[in-house]
């Protein structure tokens, strides 16, 4: 049995199902993912999912929709993961998949680190990096955390999901 959803490589193609997902998601959901109130999805996230060198993802449910997408997006010295899930998908792991699956694609783009920003207080994303059970570095300031994972250490854990 196939287990869903389904997480697979997503680019422009996929804009308005992803622009779908975002107008799904509450205002919450949106505030936590971009630390801000975001305008009409249709005018970020073309912007998104072209920017070069990155890689996307989709998970899709049942019916074929997306119903959560993780960004994995290159700086200079390490590459940043950034997770949305759509909020009736939330709690179900889909979150750590993802950011399991980004670990995969930044170990084998020769990525070491994987950091990604959140608020501070943010109990969802507290616990999806609880459940990925590998070694989480913190650095908190200004009411956001910065949190980063070894790539091996996020692809290699036994209790990793997928594994």
């Amino acid at each position: 049995m196939r287990r869903e959803p389904r997480i697979i490589p997503i680019g422009p193609g996929q804009l308005a199902r992803t622009v779908a997902m975002h107008r799904r998601c509450s205002p919450q959901t949106l505030w936590s993912r971009y630390h801000r109130a975001m305008a009409d999805p249709s005018t970020y996230v073309p912007t998104l999912l072209s920017r070069p060198g990155s890689v996307h993802l989709a998970a899709l449910g049942t019916t074929g929709h997306i119903v959560g997408v993780g960004h994995l997006m290159p700086d200079h010295t390490a590459v940043e993961a950034a997770l949305l899930v759509q909020d009736s998908w939330q709690g179900r792991g889909l979150g750590t998949r993802l950011l399991q699956r980004l670990g995969e694609h930044a170990r084998a783009g020769g990525w070491t680190t994987i950091y990604g920003l959140f608020l501070a207080g943010d109990e969802r994303i507290d616990a999806m990096l609880r459940h990925a059970a590998v070694p989480v570095q913190r650095r908190e300031g200004g009411g956001a955390v910065t949190a980063s994972v070894s790539a091996h250490d996020l692809m290699a854990h036994p209790s990793a999901p997928g594994r």
